[in-house]
Parts: structure tokens; sequence; C-alpha cells
């Protein structure tokens, strides 16, 4: 059994780097290393200095502008080349001048790999990880080997690949990291060869996942619970192909599953906060659904499940959320019922009875709409709304009331197009028109509704349309059918959704920018001023 405390090994900023679309600046990599570093992880793999200038860069800026609290940063190369003294091979000599207190080399232990890519005898290859790794040791560094195409390697020429891994371990390594490069092992061949490879070599061994057949954090904590003492992981699971492991994964199963102390508490509930943070700086979302920290981790939306966890949330949760920085939350359609009304209410705030007339009354509600085309999943605003009628017993009272509203597109003889849209509204009984343009009809609604409202309620200038999705509904057919808008806003502190439905795709879109509107004003019990604003309002666009 591998000891309570394996080394956590972050290699976002090389590995995962790989990945397609991911193209991270230098700020980028020093604000990621960051939030790594605040989280607890041990080791922060920076790059390749002297093969790649980007990371030649991010190594010279980090030593002045990284103070890391809890990790070590690491700097990524190869062993020296065939026949090139160690001394004089240019990029061991990058690797010395990044700075880096560690240093992970990546050599090769599998025997087609160093007689066709490396093109050099096996001695050869052995030599140049022992030279490599001895050079560095003596120079001060903390050395890993990264033993590329291990898994396949072992299964080849066994005794060849244990050799790598002795080489390594004698010349000072101080652990040799088991690479599934290709990412196509399944636990139980992983958990075998690592205890194949500690019984035959007696080295401290790491583990090194790729996520092929879709089991890298699988294979990763087989290879703890053989014996390996150091896991290498992205953020996310970013990375080549398939990606890595998936770093955020394992700690919450290292930690939550298996008692392992590799975070503070206090670490631990930075997780989820972190996958936003770093999901952020990358541009490359996770699932909503990964575990631990995606957005659905703790979402819940059937009504058998949400009725159980009105009981008590561990029915259906398998740990507590708050320890890794997620929250529960529950989704609103006509699977969940009274039940799922009840506990979106209560995480909304709001105080209800179990089984009250007004939780039934919203439930069938939200059923009749839905079976109409709304959808109230993404739309935490229109339920709240609707939430409220209930409550209240009836509509509230608007602070505006609406007249009409139109659209207007002109093509122009250039071929440009010029949407506008004129709203008339009533506040506290006195009229009002605005007019906005805009690069179409939503958009030119959009800016007429805050021409005509800002003025009035300066809340509204914070609230930002930010996704808009159109969804065409089945049962009518062509340019008939009936269309679902879902519009995502920011208000500058956090981000909600409205729904609405109609058989025009502008009208649905109408619906869903009021409630918007209304959402920010809900709590408005004080009539606008009106003594300084001008009833008649235009927007240029």
């Amino acid at each position: 059994m591998a000891e309570a405390r394996p080394q956590l090994y972050d290699t976002t900023l090389r590995d995962g780097c790989q990945q397609e679309g991911m193209a991270l600046t230098v700020d980028d990599k020093l604000a990621v290393a960051g939030h790594l570093d605040a989280l607890g992880v041990g080791f922060i793999e920076g790059g390749w200095p002297g093969a790649v200038p980007r990371d030649t860069e991010f190594f010279a800026r980090a030593k002045k502008e990284l103070r890391l609290r809890n990790a070590r940063l690491a700097a990524f190369g190869a062993t020296r080349r065939p026949e090139v003294p160690v001394t004089v091979d240019p990029q061991v000599r990058a690797l010395l001048v990044s700075g880096a207190p560690v240093i992970t080399l990546v050599g090769k232990s599998h025997v087609g790999h160093v007689e066709r890519a490396l093109r050099t005898t096996l001695a050869e290859n052995l030599a140049m990880i022992g030279s490599t790794v001895r050079y560095l040791v003596h120079a001060g560094r903390r050395v890993f080997l990264d033993a590329e195409h291990y898994f396949d390697g072992h299964r080849l020429n066994s005794d060849y690949a244990l050799e790598v891994v002795r080489t390594a371990a004698e010349a000072g390594a101080e652990a040799v990291v088991l690479c599934d490069t290709n990412g196509g092992s399944l636990p139980h061949e992983v958990a075998a060869t690592v205890a194949d490879t500690l019984a035959g070599t007696g080295a401290a061994l790491g583990i090194h996942c790729h996520d092929d057949t879709g089991c890298a954090v699988a294979n990763s904590m087989a290879a703890l619970d053989a014996g390996a003492v150091h896991v290498q992981g992205t953020a996310h699971g970013y990375g080549e192909r398939c990606g890595n492991a998936d770093l955020f994964t394992l700690i919450g199963n290292l930690a939550l599953k298996q008692g392992r102390e590799i975070l503070t508490p206090e670490q631990l509930a930075r997780l989820a906060d972190t996958g936003r943070a770093i999901a952020e700086i990358t541009g490359l979302p996770p699932r909503s659904s990964a575990p631990y920290v995606g957005a659905a981790a703790f979402t819940h939306k059937a009504g058998l499940h949400a009725a159980a966890l009105r009981v008590d949330p561990d029915l259906y949760q398998h740990i507590d959320p708050d320890r890794v920085g997620n929250a529960m939350r529950t989704l609103v359609s006509d699977m969940g019922g009274r039940s799922s009304v009840e506990l979106k209410a209560r995480e909304l705030g709001y105080e209800v009875a179990a089984g009250s007339g007004e939780v039934a009354r919203a439930a069938a509600r939200i059923k009749e709409l839905e079976n109409e085309g709304y959808s109230f999943e993404s739309a935490d605003a229109s339920f709240e709304l609707l939430l409220r009628e209930e409550l209240a017993g009836g509509p509230e009272p608007a602070p505006f009331d609406v007249e009409s509203w139109q659209v207007s597109v002109a093509r122009r003889r250039d071929g440009s197009e010029r949407t506008e849209a004129a709203v008339r509204l009533r506040i506290d009984g006195v009229p009002l028109a605005a007019t906005g343009s805009g690069n179409g009809p939503v958009n030119a609604l959009d800016r007429a509704l805050h021409q005509a409202l800002d003025p009035f309620f300066p809340q509204l200038a914070r609230l930002e349309l930010v996704d808009y999705r159109v969804r065409v509904l089945t049962g009518d057919t062509g340019s008939g059918a009936r269309a679902r808008v879902l519009i995502g806003y920011h208000d500058g502190e956090r981000r909600w959704g409205t729904v609405g439905v109609d058989g025009n795709t502008v009208t649905a879109s109408w619906r869903a920018l009021l409630d918007a509107v209304r959402y920010v004003l809900r709590d408005e019990d004080v009539a606008p001023d009106r003594s300084e604003v001008p009833l008649t309002i235009a927007s240029a666009g």
C-alpha cells in the first residue's frame, strides 16, 4: 500500500497545453501557477525551457514574479542527446539556466522507441539517462524521470524497462514516473505493472496517465494503491488527444475516498473555485458534470431524488459539496414535482412549508409551461419570478407597464442592414417612449429597454446580456414552429438566465428580456423619480 501522502505534480502548463485550442500567454501561465500553488499542489511543471521560447520566458519571469508558498517549480526537458557529453548539451544546460529547483527528464523505456525514434542503442540510452540524472543531481537539483511509453515498453520487453528504472534511481532520481503515454492501459494492467516494477527495482515510483481509454484517474489510483508515491495530472484533465488524468478528480478521490492527507481542509475547499479560475484563464471550460468541481456535480433534477434530498441531502450525494467549495443545486422541470420546487425555493432563500398550496400551484404551473415548451433549468430568474407570483397569490405590482413594442429591419443600398426597436412604457402612469438600434432585433430591443429604464432605475445599467440561445421546438414544422429562447445575463456579481417561448422568435426573446428587467427590479417598492428624466429617449446604437 502506498504512503498516505503521495506527491501531487501538476503538468497543466506543459502537457495540458498540448490540448487542441489551448494557447496560454506567459501571463496566463503565471496566473495558473498562482492558483495551483494556493490550492496546495506540490509541484508545478512550467514547461520546456530552451526548447519553447515562451517557456524560457516563463521561467525567467517566474524567478522575479512567482512567490510560491506550497509548490516547487519544475522544468521539463530531455536527457542528453546520443553521443553528446552531458556537460555540453545545450538543452540540458537550459534546464539549469531556468533556475527551476526541480527538473523532470523524459527518457525512453520502450525498445522500439529507443531504436527507431532515438536511433541509438539500448546501452547508449541507459547511459544518456544515467549521466543526465547524475549531472543534474550533482548540480543541486531534485530530479524526476518520466519513463515514456513505460507500460507498452514493459509489455514488449520488461527486462529493459526495469533496467531503465534502476538506472535512473541509482543515478539519483527522486522518483521514476511510469508513463502511460498512449493512454491505452486499464487499471488492472497498471496495478500489475507497478507492482512488478516495484518488486524488481525497489525504486520510488510515480504515475503519469493519459485518458484514451477513459481510465486515467482510475489508472492513477490503481498505481498509487500498488505502491506509487507520486502522481501527475492536469487541471480539468487538459491534454493532447483525450487528455490527461484530471488532477481535481484525483484530489477529491484521494482526500475524500481514501482519507489521504494531501491537502488541508481549507485547501480542499478551494477546489471548485480553483477549477473555475483556471477555466476562465484558459478559455476552455470543463464539463459541467465534471466530478467535484463541475457546475452540475451536485445538481438534481428528478422528482424521486428531490423528494429524498428534502429529507436528507446525503441520500443522493456522495459527499457534502461544501468540502470542495461547490454547492447543491436543484433543477426545476416537469420531471421534478413539488419536492424540486420546494428545494429550489429554499435554495433561493424563500421559506416555504413542505406540501404547501403555493408549492403545489407552482409545480403545476411549471408542468403546464414546460408542456408548452418552457424550460427552467437554465432560467433561475424566470423561475423565481413565477415562484414569487404563487407565493404572493398573484402578479406582483410592476415598476413599469408595457404599452407596445416593435422592431423594424431596413436594408440599405450598400447591402448593410439597420435594425431598430421602439418601446412604449408607462412608469407610475406616465407614458415613456424610447428607441434603440443594434445588430439584430434582440440587441435593438435590449438597447431600447436600457435607454428607457436605466435613467429611472440605475441598477439596470449593470445588467449585461452575455448569452443567447434559440431552440426550435418539435411539434409544429417549418417556419411556423414555436421557439424557446434562453438568455443569460451577468449583473457584475453573478450570472443567471431567463426564458421565453412563442411562435415568433422575437416575441419569445422580448419575454425573456422583460423577465430579466423584472428580476433585477423584483424588490423595487419605491416609485422612481421622474423629475429630471426626459420622456422620449433615443439610442444611436
